[in-house]
């Protein structure tokens, strides 16, 4: 064999090797960003690579920034969330703080006031009364259980919800119906979770005047099953549109505004989402997603 044949033979013999070793780096490659990727989903950025090379060093560094970016959403869910406390604690307690301390001033030496001090203790008593009540509905937006769940039938699950419903549509004027576009879809959930999802998202838009209340549900690109409850009663208006997953928040007069606090902490315990991806005119639709 001449010399110019084994150096042939050697440099293929190099190039498959370095061809082989790129595509074993590609997949192990590959693995982490899927690996990654699911983490994200998950919520869960506790992962870093080992800064051996570019490729590891540019997926921490993307890890990195979508940590800072959850560190400041979160910052200013708390934000708002402790002004929202804060509101509704003041507007309780200073009615009771400034008449307490006006029936004090107007009791004379003799213990007779020119206030009606009755009136005025139930004033306290009743105040008092909302303000625990406030505390209890706190407890329950952060006492939302672990999810139990099992394989759901959705028709199955839709007939129950709006059976349970049906009385309040009729009252209201209102139809309430569930349209599939494929049949036999399934979800893994806890049902009786997922049936409050949806019994407020009816409820409110039963307040919010709807005459028509659709439930579509279908398969998504990625295999997950996406379902929109759709109203055509008064739109959300814009500025709350940001605003209506905050806890407490609410845009009715005897909300508690925590309705749609609970749904959205019950869909990512369900590892899913919720979120309002219309509201004008003519419908406001919120989008369930379970993966």
């Amino acid at each position: 064999m001449e010399l110019w044949q084994i150096i042939l033979i050697c440099a293929i013999v190099a190039i498959i090797a370095a061809v082989i070793a790129t595509l074993r780096t590609r997949q192990k490659d590959i693995k982490k960003v899927a690996y990654m990727m699911d983490a994200l989903e998950d919520g869960e950025l506790n992962f870093r690579f080992q800064d051996k090379n570019k490729f590891n060093r540019t997926l921490n560094r993307i890890r990195t920034i979508f940590e800072k970016q959850r560190q400041a959403h979160e910052q200013d869910s708390w934000t708002k969330l402790i002004r929202v406390l804060t509101h509704e604690i003041m507007n309780t307690v200073s009615p009771i703080a400034t008449l307490s301390d006006a029936m004090a001033k107007s009791v004379d030496e003799n213990g007779h006031s020119e206030l009606d001090i009755k009136a005025g203790l139930e004033t306290i008593s009743d105040s008092s009364k909302n303000l625990i009540g406030f505390v209890q509905t706190y407890r329950q937006l952060s006492g939302v259980t672990k999810p139990i769940r099992r394989a759901l039938d959705l028709r199955e699950l839709m007939d129950s919800v709006l059976g349970l419903n049906s009385e309040f549509a009729a009252n209201c004027g209102a139809t309430c119906k569930y349209r599939p576009e494929e049949d036999d879809l399934m979800i893994y959930a806890d049902e009786g979770q997922i049936s409050q999802i949806f019994i407020n998202l009816i409820k409110n838009a039963l307040q919010a005047g709807a005459e028509h209340i659709d439930i579509s549900a279908k398969m998504g690109k990625d295999d997950d099953v996406i379902i929109q409850v759709a109203n055509d009663g008064e739109p959300i208006p814009p500025a709350a549109q940001e605003q209506i997953f905050i806890p407490f928040y609410t845009t009715k007069k005897e909300g508690s505004g925590i309705g749609l606090s609970i749904s959205r902490q019950i869909m990512r315990n369900h590892n899913g989402s919720i979120e309002l991806v219309r509201s004008d005119a003519q419908q406001t639709v919120f989008e369930l997603r379970f993966r």
